[in-house]
């Protein structure tokens, strides 16, 4: 009798540990992924004037949100559209200096004049919107993605520093800059690491800026990483 009680005990306590288990682990069928992001970029000019080089490191770093939005059953298809803030900053030689009237003109700084620094800096509000593929499942947390899109940003702020043997010159908010800046993006990679590559469509200066009576034509392509967070 005592062995019977003894068994219908264990049987007991191996159900309820298993119901337990089982209440414990929580599907979510309508699960989203990767609400937040935050990335830094080498930023590489293209398309420069004869003469441009760049110096030092030009970074970008940027974060935001995007809402997540699956279009599939299993949801590893989804569209997701976001806010975001970002700083750019470019080091290169290509000297800003405000004429008499209040414009701006450009030089190519030569090699015969040394300076400590000469950068643009940018902030910029952004709007990602991206087509999303990942392999994740409900369960599984760490998963391959390739992410493709756009990106819009606007510019709130801009700066132009010169520290040097000409002087040292600092401007902001030069209306020769495009205030809004527009390019295709891609992000590929497992899990937190992932390569991200945006590349502009529209150059950084406006028609209105000219370098010896051509329009600079500065294009720019960022490359680093992301990392998305739930």
């Amino acid at each position: 009798m005592k062995y019977l009680v003894f068994t219908i005990f264990l049987l007991h306590s191996f159900f309820l540990c298993t119901a337990q288990d089982v209440t414990t682990v929580e599907v979510d069928s309508l699960y989203k992924e990767d609400h937040f992001y935050a990335g830094i970029t080498y930023n590489f000019i293209s398309k420069r004037p004869e003469g441009l080089s760049q110096n030092g490191f030009s970074w970008s770093l940027s974060l935001g949100y995007i809402k997540d939005m699956p279009i599939n059953k299993a949801r590893n298809k989804a569209f997701g559209v976001g806010l975001g803030y970002a700083a750019d900053s470019y080091n290169q030689n290509l000297l800003v200096r405000e004429d008499v009237d209040g414009s701006f003109i450009y030089e190519v700084i030569d090699g015969d004049s040394s300076f400590s620094k000469n950068k643009f800096t940018f902030h910029l509000i952004e709007l990602p919107i991206e087509y999303r593929w990942r392999t994740s499942t409900p369960t599984e947390s760490a998963f391959w993605r390739i992410y493709t899109g756009f990106k819009l940003g606007y510019v709130i702020s801009d700066i132009s520093n010169y520290k040097g043997d000409l002087g040292s010159f600092r401007y902001a908010n030069n209306p020769d800059f495009n205030n809004f800046q527009y390019g295709l993006t891609l992000s590929v990679g497992y899990n937190t690491w992932n390569l991200h590559v945006n590349y502009l469509l529209n150059p950084l200066f406006s028609d209105s800026a000219k370098l010896d009576g051509e329009s600079i034509d500065m294009s720019i392509i960022k490359m680093g990483l992301i990392f998305y967070i739930l």
